[in-house]
């Protein structure tokens, strides 16, 4: 009788350590992260990916078990049918059960988009659809729109103005309403208190400020120059002289390889040219950088009425106060630029 007591509690036993061992095995298989080289990498997920697909993006970076019991619990519970978009991290450090979570339940991962400074809405739309989700017509098609661009205070021709060239934690399938809504939020607060004043004691408001600086960077790359070059065509703004800046007429163009600027392309019928035109063009001929922005605001004070390239290519320039001094050194850098050959 005692021996049959002690085989059945050897047997209970037994099944216990089976069952512990089990029950081990399927908690290790889910807390087991799927990176096969141990490292964090990301799955992009997009409105055409099928069941099929996820796993075949999952694949090449995960170990075979994980992998299994992620397909697994996607058939469970129906996730082939809810599939969320997005960018999601295989972090080293979750287990499979985690990660499959954040899939599901669209737990992604940001993207740190960088707003590049470029000359055009089309350049603009083609760099940002090239890191995100969004549709490089789509967000082009909302820049082009009167209504969507008067949501945000601006227009078709200033709309460039709310993106200001930092870097932004985004995620990576944000609809085009939902960026530019993001955008705008960035603009506003960017244009805090302080340089709301100093571009008021200017005279000037946010999207001129930022008129005027697109213009600066196309001039020079020099930071250090850019606000006695901000001062320059200050001082003309305020005399209602043409700006007569060369930029301009490379945007009216949209000719932004021209090294020369010759008489014959002056007189193009176009709002952006400031040679006819005075006063600022109707908006910015680049998104412009942040230095330029600044170089407005705080410009350097002078009696500068010109300013030439000089004639070292240096990319900054010769100042001056009367056209006579002027002439002298446009003189100077023509003769520079024809000793080079450049037309």
């Amino acid at each position: 009788m005692q021996k049959k007591k002690n085989n059945k509690t050897i047997l209970l036993l037994a099944v216990a350590i089976v069952l512990l061992i089990i029950g081990l095995a399927t908690v290790f298989t889910f807390i087991m992260p799927m990176s096969k080289d141990k490292e964090t990498y990301y799955i992009y997920i997009d409105g055409d990916d099928t069941m099929d697909s996820v796993m075949n993006k999952l694949e090449p970076g995960s170990k075979t078990i994980p992998l299994k019991i992620f397909s697994a619990l996607a058939a469970y519970t129906g996730y082939d049918k809810n599939i969320r978009t997005g960018r999601y991290a295989i972090d080293e450090t979750e287990g499979t059960l985690q990660t499959f979570r954040k899939f599901r339940n669209g737990m992604q991962s940001a993207v740190s988009l960088t707003i590049p400074s470029v000359r055009t809405k089309e350049r603009l739309a083609q760099e940002v659809s090239k890191r995100m989700m969004m549709d490089k017509e789509e967000l082009l098609s909302a820049l082009n729109d009167d209504k969507i661009c008067r949501k945000y205070g601006m227009d078709t021709l200033t709309i460039q103005c709310i993106f200001i060239p930092n870097t932004y934690d985004v995620y990576w399938n944000i609809s085009v309403e939902k960026f530019l809504d993001r955008m705008k939020k960035e603009y506003e607060a960017f244009w805090n208190n302080e340089r709301k004043n100093k571009a008021e004691a200017i005279g000037m408001t946010q999207q001129e400020v930022i008129t005027l600086a697109s213009i600066i960077d196309e001039e020079t790359a020099n930071n250090a120059e850019k606000p006695k070059v901000a001062g320059m065509y200050i001082n003309r703004l305020k005399i209602n002289m043409p700006l007569q800046a060369d930029p301009t007429i490379k945007y009216a163009w949209q000719q932004f390889g021209l090294k020369r600027i010759y008489n014959k392309l002056l007189h193009i019928d176009s709002p952006y040219n400031t040679y006819k035109n005075t006063g600022l063009p109707p908006g910015p001929i680049r998104i412009p950088s942040i230095a330029g922005i600044n170089a407005v605001l705080n410009y350097v004070k002078h009696d500068n009425l010109y300013m030439c390239a000089k004639e070292d290519f240096s990319g900054t320039h010769n100042f001056a106060r009367t056209y006579a001094e002027h002439l002298k050194n446009a003189r100077k850098y023509t003769d520079a630029l024809n000793k080079r050959g450049i037309k």
